[in-house]
């Protein structure tokens, strides 16, 4: 085995004890397949209000340019999928934010391991990366075999479907690279007929502004009132295109104590979120990623749903 492949032995190895899914390498280097989707996807004004996706253009498509002399792309997921779901009587909160914020326990997770990296290998400069830097995380799992992106959009794999985290660790050093799967989606268009905005434009086109999960969460103004009655009971997020993926029935539950849910947020039903106080928001969203819309969000999204029933 020579030092490159011992590596990157040593890298999954560490990735699967940390408890991800899994791992998968690619060379660092420009995206060229992705450029003109970018930009197509912002010339079309895909993004809504979600002006931060105009930034950095250059870095979403280049590694190199957030690391210096950037080697490889270690890409790893990380399974979310609960054990336990909601009250049906319930207004719908996505399944990602039931326990706590994912962005804290995976930073932790890519510090351990980059920490690793440096104590058995040596010199080695590298970034994590959980979605909050401009990086198309999506495009590097495929690209290191991880997946393929499904018609949602999303990273789908054979084995467990599309119910997980997408985090990066990019380096200086050159390691063992994975070749890309193929697309499995085939004639299934599950996802698009199922979506209730209409936000899954043609197959692997998703206009970001007419997501359940862009109104939700990122929009800071009012819902337009176009949306009246097509939220299908979502105050946060939307699970509507990856719950009807037929590849999701290979989900299994996450076995991450910090992913678990409150008991609150399982049992309470709409009435109980439409009664919601400020201190009871604190407890039940304490550490969570549906603290982003603060109360007065929150309370938005539950009037809209209480509105459009009237």
């Amino acid at each position: 085995m020579n030092s490159k492949e011992q590596y990157t032995y040593l890298i999954k190895q560490e990735a699967k004890r940390l408890g991800f899914l899994s791992c998968g390498i690619a060379k660092a280097g420009f995206l060229e397949e992705e450029a003109p989707r970018l930009e197509n996807w912002l010339n079309q004004q895909m993004n809504g209000k979600m002006q931060y996706m105009e930034n950095h253009f250059d870095k979403r498509l280049n590694p190199t340019l957030l690391v210096d002399d950037a080697k490889s792309v270690i890409s790893l997921l990380l399974n979310y999928y609960p054990s336990d779901f909601q009250n049906e009587e319930s207004y719908k909160i996505s399944k990602y934010a039931y326990g706590e914020d994912y962005h804290f326990i995976i930073k932790e997770k890519l510090k351990e391991l980059l920490s690793f990296i440096q104590t058995e290998i040596g010199e080695v400069s590298g970034r994590a990366f959980v979605d909050s830097a401009p990086v198309l995380d999506k495009a590097w799992a495929a690209k290191s075999g991880l997946g393929w992106i499904g018609k949602n959009s999303n990273l789908i794999t054979q084995k467990v479907g599309s119910f997980y985290f997408i985090a990066e660790l990019i380096v200086d050093i050159e390691l063992d690279y994975d070749a890309p799967t193929t697309d499995h989606c085939g004639s299934c268009t599950a996802c698009i007929d199922a979506c209730p905005t209409e936000a899954i434009v043609s197959p692997y086109v998703v206009d970001g502004s007419k997501c359940i999960s862009y109104f939700t969460i990122e929009l800071k103004e009012a819902i337009p009132s176009e949306m009246n009655g097509k939220f299908d009971d979502w105050i946060f997020g939307c699970d509507i295109c990856q719950d009807v993926c037929p590849w999701n029935r290979f989900s299994k539950a996450h076995q991450e104590p910090l992913f678990q849910a409150k008991p609150e947020l399982l049992s309470y039903t709409k009435k109980d979120w439409e009664e919601i106080t400020e201190d009871v928001f604190k407890a039940v969203f304490k550490n969570s990623a549906v603290k982003r819309t603060k109360l007065e969000g929150f309370k938005r999204n539950v009037s809209f749903l209480l509105n459009t029933k009237k």
